[in-house]
């Protein structure tokens, strides 16, 4: 069986602590000495959507355990696994084909199994100067472009070499990634993309003044073709006083083994106001398109896509016309209980077309340093896109 270039660099960096461990039993201390972590967070997940016969009721547990070492030489390994158990029933749909016999049901992503989440070493060979290598979490700014996908039971982590370094106070951050480890799980075919993929991302902080952040991501997805793309771009976000703001501009073109020829742009302006007892923002997201080209909408499929454009989850795909999304909302801190409430209109980029609305809130609460709660919901009023869905979510993470 061929190797891929992964698996004989973690091979490599194996044999190189192997080598050290035999030098100083101070490697032995290493191991013992580490740090280890459980999560447990239960969820309920209610999904109303029209054209489905049933409600979806997606009662789950996802159990996390992880240990880390400590450093020995600057290397440290760590470890990851998780398992998502259905609790009280399974009347959803896990997406993908996880569930064959309920496809009557809207799809909830969150498919039971057992899996590694994470497993990498990490080489330390100077301050802010790092290599790590194996199955690791990947995200960039407000993971817009790439990301976990955190929210979903099951993470999205990513079989990549990875280097971070300090440059003149700067951050660069490179990556090849090897397979794309999705939210769909092992059991399907759509649950992991083999890749070939080549991820830059520099940031500076200028004191101040704002955060700016320069990227390119070259994506070659050899299982789908469509997510073949080059996207570069740049961010800055800062504050002034009380007002907040961000600003942020990309172009994509299509790449490698993708058949559709197109270039799109991304743009979007943040702005928010901390006032008393809370903050009010606003802003405007858009993601291009071409009503008379298929396939050559602005699309991001390493993103943490539930964090944008609506917690309802209809706009995971760009429409073929674009994507307007016009956003304004409220948060703050009442007696420990966070809260957030927001409101989008959507509209096509490339077209006329009023694509729905939707009102989105959570209310958090972290009880003591190990239980925290939260009740959210999305409620999404179609126009000319999708259809109109109601979700409601209820969870509790304990963690120790």
């Amino acid at each position: 069986m061929k190797k891929s270039i992964l698996a004989l660099a973690v091979c490599g960096l194996l044999q190189t602590a192997g080598a050290s461990a035999d030098e100083s039993n101070s490697f032995f201390d290493a191991i013992s000495d580490g740090d280890s972590n459980l999560m447990l967070r239960y969820r309920y997940e209610f999904v109303d959507q029209d054209g489905f016969a049933k409600n979806a009721n997606a009662s789950t547990l996802l159990t996390r355990l992880n240990y880390k070492t400590k450093a020995y030489n600057g290397f440290t390994f760590f470890l990851e696994a998780d398992n998502v158990t259905e609790a009280f029933g399974d009347n959803y749909n896990s997406g993908a084909g996880n569930s064959p016999g309920n496809t009557h049901y809207p799809v909830v992503a969150d498919p039971q199994g057992t899996e590694i989440n994470q497993a990498w070493f990490n080489y330390a060979f100077s301050e802010g100067n790092d290599v790590k290598v194996g199955r690791q979490r990947i995200n960039f700014d407000n993971q817009r472009f790439i990301g976990g996908v955190g929210w979903r039971q099951n993470e999205q982590t990513y079989d990549a070499i990875s280097g971070s370094f300090d440059v003149s106070g700067s951050k660069l951050f490179v990556s090849y990634i090897d397979k794309v480890n999705r939210i769909f799980g092992d059991d399907v075919a759509a649950g992991n993309h083999d890749n070939s993929t080549v991820l830059a991302h520099w940031s500076n902080k200028f004191d101040d003044i704002g955060n700016l952040s320069v990227y390119y991501y070259d994506i070659n997805n050899k299982d789908a073709a469509a997510f073949s793309t080059t996207t570069f771009g740049a961010k800055f976000a800062g504050k002034v006083n009380q007002f907040n703001y961000g600003v942020e501009y990309a172009t994509q073109s299509d790449a490698h083994n993708n058949s559709v020829d197109y270039s799109a742009n991304y743009y979007r302006l943040d702005g928010g106001f901390k006032l008393e007892p809370a903050t009010i923002y606003a802003g405007y997201e858009v993601l291009g398109g071409d009503r008379n080209n298929a396939g050559s909408a602005f699309r991001t499929p390493l993103a943490t896509l539930h964090a944008f454009n609506g917690w309802a989850d209809k706009f995971l795909g760009t429409p073929a016309d674009g994507l307007e999304d016009f956003f304004i909302g409220a948060k703050g801190d009442i007696n420990g209980f966070k809260w957030n409430a927001l409101y989008h209109t959507f509209s096509a980029e490339d077209s006329s077309r009023d694509l729905g609305t939707e009102f989105d809130f959570t209310i958090a609460h972290k009880v003591n340093k190990h239980v925290s709660l939260l009740l959210k919901g999305a409620f999404y009023n179609a126009e000319t896109h999708a259809t109109d869905t109601s979700k409601v979510w209820f969870m509790v993470t304990s963690k120790f």
